[in-house]
């Protein structure tokens, strides 16, 4: 091994010059970033196969990116739509994902290009890495800035085979929003441009429309960081700043307020009231943050949706309530997410910790990186529910952490200085690769649910006809229950998914559809074979 390691590094040194080369063309290695992360990111999709939605967010965004790739922002109430509530989806004032719209926006951009909402996924990792790696050639030589944009394509959770690149649930735009706003306020700090200041504003809008309140306390860092900047270089001109910095940005943040207001006029009819706030008062019962009580228990028409809001999300509500309860969850939360988001690359952290810590205390952008870390991840502790994506705002921040360690490193041990870089990137290679392995035959389990619900799709879209099914659980529990998910155009739609309610219920739905093949779908639980069988039409006359 150790052998092979010296012939890689032997291999880079031959490769150094035209590495260095790229490296001081900071716009050449940003689209050799982003190339890669998209080019990789497409060759695992299309060998593994073409992802396909299981989970209920995957769903709630495959829902928004439909309903744009259609030229429209939301969808009128179907007549029948209390056959088709889905978690995480609005019926009422219109029918629309509960999200904001950046995710699925990108996914509609892939949806229109390629005819494929994944497309979208793998345009949002390339710009995930190449934001990335703008951010780093601000906050570290250009060299070990691109080193850090092709961990950033390797990384084993994150990377091209992750599931941030082969699913639908999202994270990458809101790292490329982080990304922007901390290289920005890098950038604007060193020399005041318009162009860097608008950068920065795309990213606050990123982040304002695919991760508000963790891109919120990430922007409430980077304002003062830049006051905090702009004070201690005196003499800089105020007018110079509020010409290159201030205007540009309160132009981006205005255009993001007014379009963020019009969007949520078109969906929930209120500019001040989110789509997400009309679906948490419509189902939710545990509140978003831990100091809130939970709501009154709503009326819920199907098992699945009320076994989801009062079993699974009042459980983290009521396992972070308490103190004790709150500190324990917090550090699992922490540990979970330093070993997902690290991986590998926290090799060189551990080898180091005694060196960075010193480097932390002699360096203000050092302490300012930990700063605004222990600041979003302390915001998120008080949410309700924390998963590895909410920390996408503050990605980038880790390979700057990731890079130093190796730079502090090298300068320690001169022995293995050659053979360090070789080796995390054979190491993020080989788990990046095993990673995407697993993550398909995870996917493709023949009796999984994903896979059954779109062999079902595939089979019934063979036939001439249009069809509705009436999903019916045989089982009490309705674990993964994320079956009943439609199309933005419900009444064009070649498959309508529906709950099987009364008799009463469902045959108003069969006589709406009449001009449709009605099937009854059994589900016993996930794991086992489905069974479809033709609905008795002749009850319902």
């Amino acid at each position: 091994m150790l052998k092979f390691l010296r012939l890689i590094s032997s291999a880079l040194s031959n490769l150094s010059p035209k590495f260095t080369g790229i490296a001081q063309r900071p716009y050449l290695a940003l689209t050799l970033i982003g190339g890669l992360a998209f080019a990789g990111s497409a060759t695992i999709g299309m060998i593994g196969g073409i992802a396909k939605p299981g989970e209920h967010d995957e769903f709630s965004y495959l829902l928004a990116a439909d309903t744009f790739a259609h030229g429209r922002l939301t969808n009128p109430t179907h007549p029948m739509w209390i056959h088709f509530e889905s978690i995480h989806i609005i019926h009422l004032p219109t029918y629309m994902s509960k999200y904001p719209p950046a995710q699925g926006a990108i996914l509609a951009l892939g949806k229109l290009l390629t005819g494929y909402p994944i497309v979208g996924v793998w345009l949002s990792m390339g710009l995930m890495c190449a934001a990335i790696c703008w951010m780093l050639q601000a906050w570290v030589p250009k060299r070990w800035a691109l080193i850090g944009g092709f961990f950033a394509v390797l990384h084993p959770i994150m990377g091209i085979g992750g599931a941030w690149a082969q699913s639908y649930w999202g994270g990458a735009l809101a790292a490329t929003g982080g990304a922007l706003v901390l290289g920005g306020v890098r950038y604007l700090i060193k020399e005041p441009r318009v162009h860097q200041a608008l950068l920065t504003g795309l990213g606050i809008t990123i982040l304002a429309n695919s991760r508000p309140y963790e891109g919120l306390l990430l922007s409430v860092c980077a304002a003062s960081l830049l006051s905090w900047g702009f004070l201690r270089k005196r003499e800089i001109m105020l007018a110079l700043v509020v010409r290159k910095v201030i205007l540009p940005l309160i132009f981006t943040c205005c255009v993001s307020a007014v379009w963020i207001g019009y969007y949520n006029f078109r969906v929930t009819r209120n500019p001040f009231r989110l789509p997400y706030q009309i679906h948490e008062q419509t189902y939710g019962i545990a509140p978003l943050f831990i100091w809130q009580n939970p709501a009154p228990m709503p009326e819920y028409r199907h098992a699945s949706i009320r076994e989801f809001h009062q079993l699974y999300t009042l459980f983290f509500y009521h396992e972070k309530h308490s103190l004790i309860g709150f500190i324990k969850v917090s550090l699992k939360n922490s540990l979970m997410y330093f070993i997902l988001s690290f991986s590998v690359f926290a090799i060189p952290l551990l080898f180091s910790i005694r060196a960075l810590i010193r480097w932390t205390l002699q360096s203000s952008w050092a302490r300012i990186a930990l700063a605004t870390h222990i600041f979003v991840t302390a915001g998120i502790m008080l949410e309700t529910y924390a998963l590895l994506h909410y920390w996408a705002p503050v990605l980038a921040l880790n390979y700057y952490v990731i890079v130093q360690s190796i730079r502090l490193w090298r300068r320690r041990d001169r022995r293995v200085r050659p053979l360090i870089v070789p080796a995390l990137f054979c190491l993020a290679a080989i788990f990046m690769a095993r990673s995407a392995h697993e993550k398909i035959q995870e996917e493709n389990r023949p009796f999984s649910m994903r896979i059954q619900r779109a062999n079902l799709i595939r089979q019934l879209e063979q036939q001439s006809v249009k069809h509705v099914v009436l999903v019916r659980h045989t089982s009490e529990t309705h674990d993964d229950d994320a079956w009943v998910y439609n199309q933005a155009d419900i009444d064009e739609a070649k498959i309508v998914w529906a709950h099987d309610m009364d008799p009463q219920e469902n045959c108003k739905l069969v006589n709406y559809f009449k001009d449709r093949v009605v099937w009854s779908l059994d589900i016993e639980r996930d794991g086992v074979p489905v069974k479809l069988n033709p609905f008795p039409r002749d009850s319902c006359q």
